[in-house]
């Protein structure tokens, strides 16, 4: 979409430019040069009443929708170019806009990326920070979706935070934003920038408007989604939503389900599904999806709270429900995933635990970690008191060999 040329090269005066345009206009309307456009655009002009001839012309630009593919973008870049030389561009481009929301009907095939090309040559003749840049692209937007062009738009998506503050966008137009692209990614079968677009929405909302209709229901689709997704294996971010939090009054289901993801484990699942019963299935969750999710972040838990490092076959089986045949699949599928390391005893049937994730870290995983560091400093001590001691041994040592060597040297000279 951006480049970094915003010039566009259009030969001759505005007034011939501008006369050039209606009689085109007048062309594709099959309208005759004596009672035409044209003629009241000349007239105009020779009253020297630019702004008003401009607004013929934009007011029945829509036409262009029906010139020859090869007569599209130049026919554009003419009008666009026009258009940019009035001091009230802004007020052209709406018309301009919805003109281009639909594709050039002479080019079924090739319309959209017609369509999409002209926005871009409108959007790259404006400053980079031009507010006006917002719509263009809104614009751009609503010809990919309606064309299923999401592969055009998936490239952009990393410069979208950056440009907004370039345009100065306002928190209600980011957040509009973030939500079409969140959309066009679902249908675009982009789970993850998705994810990313609606987390993006969400965290415009402040505290005081948490609770409104509208965070509720980005707040919904956002938890729905992390816990549908095979990849979304941690929930500790998302509890720090106020957003997310609201939902304990507004969906209490929905949030205990979001806890169960966030810090229970399958035991709480299989509860919820008996007290919930057909709740999952009613409100779009993939059973099979979560299912293997609980498991794996079940065994993520059992890691991370084993005492001695070392889990038994038997005890991953019980806790995950499944035969210990199928247990070393699992803590493959766990190691796989990134959320523990360690390997397989077969031999003692065992897991041996190298690092596990911690899926919440509260009170307890910092209590935790100042344990272990205390345990670390306890070892640095002793390894640098036996440093220390195996230097002391050394001096001493060199002392008594040089004492020794002396004696020798004495007991030779005499």
């Amino acid at each position: 979409m951006e480049s970094q040329i915003n010039i566009l090269m259009v030969e001759g005066s505005f007034e011939d430019q501008i006369i050039e345009m209606a009689q085109y206009i007048d062309t594709r309307k099959g309208t005759s040069p004596n009672e035409g456009l044209a003629l009241e655009v000349e007239k105009l002009v020779e009253e020297e009443k630019r702004e008003e001839a401009l607004e013929k012309i934009v007011a029945v630009s829509g036409v262009l929708s029906s010139s020859p593919e090869r007569e599209f973008i130049p026919a554009y870049n003419l009008l666009i170019h026009l258009v940019r030389s009035s001091p009230d561009f802004h007020k052209y481009l709406a018309t301009l806009l919805e003109n281009l929301s639909s594709p050039p009907q002479t080019s079924p095939a090739n319309g959209p990326a017609l369509a999409i090309s002209v926005l871009s040559t409108l959007y790259n003749v404006l400053p980079v920070n031009s507010h006006e840049r917002y719509p263009i692209y809104r614009g751009t937007l609503k010809v990919v979706a309606a064309n299923g062009l999401y592969d055009l738009l998936s490239p952009q998506l990393p410069k979208v935070d950056k440009w907004v503050q370039e345009w100065g966008s306002s928190v209600e137009e980011i957040r509009e934003l973030y939500i079409t692209i969140a959309g066009i990614a679902e249908e675009g079968n982009d789970p993850e920038q998705f994810y990313n677009f609606l987390t993006k929405a969400l965290q415009t909302f402040p505290e005081s408007e948490a609770a409104s209709a509208h965070a509720r229901e980005l707040a919904v689709r956002l938890v729905k989604a992390a816990i549908n997704m095979p990849s979304r294996l941690d929930f500790d971010e998302l509890s720090s939503y106020p957003a997310i939090v609201a939902l304990q009054s507004s969906d209490p289901e929905l949030f205990q389900l979001f806890e169960v993801f966030s810090g229970g484990q399958l035991e709480d699942y299989i509860e919820f599904n008996d007290e919930h019963e057909g709740w999952v299935d009613e409100n779009g969750i993939d059973h099979e999806t979560v299912y293997r999710k609980i498991r794996l972040l079940t065994l993520t838990s059992l890691a991370a709270t084993c005492p001695d490092r070392s889990l038994a076959y038997n005890i991953i089986s019980r806790r995950l429900h499944v035969p210990e045949e199928d247990v070393e699949l699992w803590v493959i599928d766990v190691i796989r995933a990134g959320l523990v390391e360690g390997k397989l005893s077969q031999l003692n049937q065992t897991f041996l635990i190298h690092r596990a994730n911690s899926r919440n870290f509260g009170p307890a995983e910092w209590e935790e970690v100042a344990s272990r560091l205390d345990v670390w400093k306890d070892s640095l001590r002793s390894i640098l008191e036996v440093i220390k001691a195996g230097r002391e041994q050394a001096k001493i040592q060199e002392v008594r060999d040089h004492k020794q060597i002396e004696s020798q040297l004495s007991a030779v000279a005499s």
